[in-house]
Order: structure tokens, then C-alpha cells, then sequence
């Protein structure tokens, strides 16, 4: 499998309790449906932009106590209201999947965390909300572990964002290293390309460990569920340095033997885990 972020969402997992896997599907449901009106199909962007801001009118219906429209958002406020979930990261979310419409490059890394801020980091912290675990100390660890899912997922998608006319790659970051578009376009793996993407796993790595002590903060079920994505996220980026960093031709993935390995190194983990 790969690290992508709503792939990884912990929908319906054994590791869930039986109480939370109600609001987890409300939850996934809704981010899923408007992160694809932004990406999937061939609507016009005026179309797309105009069904996520339904989206926003319905958050707003449920924020004020009035019924959604839908059997989808009916039981998005159910969760809502059953567990207090603040409202606004939702909006964010929508925020990043309208940004993704029209937006297909970012200056520089400061840009591209933004857009992780909006497009990633609510659902760690509407989880940790359900768990009634959403302190300072561990919202700021889920939100280097969220945002670094994000840059893992972007690095190993470099050839598919750009089928989609995509470059999530920071542009300052490719001009110091002396990457092109054509060079993505092409596909190329040289010198260049390696220091660039070697640059980009580092900064993965240093926030999959910023945030790792929240798998051992954390008790029971929450706990392994976040030692296996962060142990998953940082398999992700040993494959893409054992394949030279070449992304086009192999695009890491996880599989079945993984897992396995997975759950036996979370027996052991440490926030030093590699």
C-alpha cells in the first residue's frame, strides 16, 4: 500500500474502539468525497469549487444547530455533536481541497506547510479530539506526524502529481539543486535529482520523529495505530532512498510482509525508531 493520507485513515481498523468507528467513517466519509470533487473527474474548476462550498453551507447548517442536507453530512453532524468536534478543522480541509482546484505550484517550503496545515493536520487533530487527547503538547506532535504523512506522500507521487499537472516539490528548493520541470517531465534521475529528493526525505524524516513520542504518549489502541503510520511512513522514505530516489520507476509501496514486520517492530518502538 502506499502512504497516502486518507489511505491511511484509520477507518473501521480493529485497532479502533467499537464507540469511535462511527464518527471515524463520518469523519473519512466527508474528507474523501470533497478531497475527490477536487481531484477526480473532468469537471470544470468552477463546478468543483462551486460543490465544495455546498460543503462549506452544510458545515455552516451544522454549526448552527439546523439539519444538513443528506445522509452524508446527517451523520457527520451526529459525530459532531456526539463528540464535540470543533468545526473548524473541516472548513480547513475544504480550505486546502479548494487551494488544490487552482493551485499546482509552491514557492517555497514555508507555502508548502501551509497547505499541509489545512490538508493533513485536521485529521490528526479531530482523532485526537475523539480521544479526548487533543492537549498543546499533543497536537503539535500529531501535526509534525500529519504534515510529514503529507511530504512522504508527495515524494513518493512526484510522477503522478505531475500526470495532474502537479509539482508539490518547493520551487526554491528545486532552483538551489538545479532541478527542472523538464527534468520531472522527463523523468530523470542524476546527480541533481538524488540531492534534491535526499534533501526532501531528511525534512520527512526530522517530522515523523518530531512527532513520534505521541505513539508512546498515547495508551492502548490509539497508541499502535500511530506506531504503525509513523513505522510506515519512515519505511516509505528508507525505500525511496534504497531505489536511488527514483520515484518514476519505483514508486515505493508497502505490503502485506511489511505490515508484518510493522507490528513486530511496534512491540519495541522508540520515537528513534529508523
Amino acid at each position: 500500500m502506499p502512504v497516502d493520507h486518507y489511505e491511511n485513515f484509520p477507518v473501521a481498523s480493529f485497532l479502533l474502539p467499537a464507540r469511535l468507528r462511527e464518527p471515524v467513517e463520518a469523519i473519512y466519509a466527508f474528507a474523501r468525497s470533497a478531497d475527490d470533487i477536487a481531484d477526480e473527474g473532468d469537471a470544470p474548476a468552477i463546478v468543483r469549487l462551486a460543490r465544495l462550498n455546498d460543503y462549506r453551507r452544510e458545515l455552516h447548517l451544522i454549526e448552527q444547530g439546523s439539519p444538513p442536507h443528506g445522509a452524508m453530512f446527517a451523520r457527520l453532524a451526529t459525530a459532531i455533536g456526539s463528540h464535540d468536534l470543533p468545526i473548524q478543522p473541516f472548513r480547513d480541509l475544504l480550505d486546502a481541497f479548494s487551494q488544490d482546484v487552482g493551485k499546482t505550484r509552491y514557492a517555497d517550503f514555508d507555502e508548502l506547510a501551509d497547505y499541509c496545515q489545512r490538508s493533513a493536520n485536521p485529521v490528526g487533530r479531530l482523532m485526537l479530539r475523539l480521544y479526548r487527547a487533543d492537549s498543546v503538547e499533543h497536537l503539535a506532535w500529531s501535526d509534525a506526524i500529519c504534515t510529514g504523512l503529507q511530504l512522504i506522500n508527495f515524494w513518493q507521487d512526484v510522477g503522478i502529481d505531475w500526470q495532474k499537472q502537479r509539482i508539490y516539490l518547493p520551487l526554491d528548493d528545486m532552483a538551489r539543486f538545479g532541478v527542472t520541470e523538464s527534468q520531472i517531465a522527463n523523468q530523470r534521475v542524476d546527480d541533481a535529482w538524488r540531492a534534491l529528493m535526499a534533501f526532501q526525505v531528511q525534512r520527512a524524516r526530522a517530522l515523523m520523529h518530531r512527532g513520534a513520542p505521541l505513539a508512546r504518549a498515547l495508551p492502548g489502541r490509539i497508541g499502535w495505530e500511530l506506531r504503525l503510520i509513523v513505522l510506515g511512513g519512515l519505511r516509505i522514505l528508507q525505500r525511496i532512498e534504497n531505489a536511488g530516489h527514483d520515484v518514476f520507476q519505483h514508486r515505493p509501496t508497502l505490503g502485506k510482509a511489511d505490515a508484518l514486520r510493522m507490528a513486530l517492530a511496534a512491540l519495541n518502538y522508540t520515537h528513534n525508531t529508523q
